[in-house]
């Protein structure tokens, strides 16, 4: 046959041709806009309009938003994308007041950190000030105010930080209508007890007890007042067995018995 016979289905079809050459531009076009996505997004990462431009500090009260963002190493240079949380939640874990921190992105700018801070479970007088004590025994010496609300006790006596420690994670236990009962909580170790403590109750009642589990024998102490006479007051015992002693009653078979627990002294 010969060459002159012999014509291409792209002539022969010309919709054929053309509609390659659409596929092949649209996949040029396709391949670009990747491209470019690509490059405005590399653009995008390096620019200013991905950095933090808000940073929101949330159940905060001791610790002072400034001192909590200087604390978290953030910035309004930190790429949003970079922030790695967890190691901004270990950086603030490290104050202790924060007892837990939660850091979360709001996209487009905004990082949230929320904070849960120890609870006051009480005061400490020094000379004319009222220092708050906290539920891991830091004293907040930063905030001594010339008088207190009497919402916490005052922690006298306390004269070993790891008591005072102790004494403050007991406290920090209470529930909120126990510890409110307190008045103060005066440390006064023995030589085979330094545990030893004496509780001044808002009630009128004392209580005589040890640092430990303290927490757990206190919270039966309204079910112990509610077995005593209204008019009766003393000091309730909460140490090798419960009973109560009344201020008008002097001899030993005169105390009330009371149904509790038993402790064992220890100097530790």
């Amino acid at each position: 046959m010969s060459k002159k016979n012999i014509v291409s289905i792209e002539d022969r079809i010309p919709k054929l041709k053309q509609a390659r050459k659409k596929k092949a531009n649209r996949r040029l076009i396709f391949y670009l806009s990747i491209f470019f996505f690509l490059i405005s997004i590399i653009v995008y990462l390096q620019s200013p309009l991905s950095h933090i431009k808000t940073i929101q500090v949330h159940g905060n009260t001791h610790v002072s938003n400034e001192t909590i963002i200087e604390q978290s190493g953030l910035t309004m240079d930190t790429n949003i994308w970079m922030l790695n949380q967890k190691n901004t939640e270990d950086a603030l874990s490290k104050n202790p007041i924060i007892e837990s921190v939660k850091v979360s992105k709001q996209l487009p700018w905004t990082v949230n950190i929320q904070v849960n801070e120890y609870k006051i479970v009480g005061y400490m007088k020094e000379e004319t000030n009222y220092f708050p004590i906290l539920g891991n025994g830091v004293t907040l010496k930063q905030l001594g105010q010339s008088s207190f609300n009497g919402k916490s006790p005052l922690i006298i006596g306390f004269t070993e930080e790891k008591y005072l420690h102790r004494m403050a994670e007991e406290l920090n236990k209470l529930p909120q209508n126990i510890s409110a009962l307190i008045s103060e909580v005066h440390w006064q170790p023995s030589d085979d007890n330094k545990n030893k403590i004496l509780l001044y109750m808002n009630d009128g009642y004392l209580v005589d007890a040890t640092i430990r589990d303290f927490a757990d024998k206190m919270e039966v102490y309204p079910s112990i007042v509610a077995q005593l006479e209204p008019k009766s007051k003393g000091i309730i015992h909460l140490g090798v067995g419960v009973y109560f002693e009344s201020y008008e009653k002097k001899s030993a078979s005169d105390e009330e018995e009371i149904d509790g627990v038993e402790e064992e002294n220890t100097t530790e």
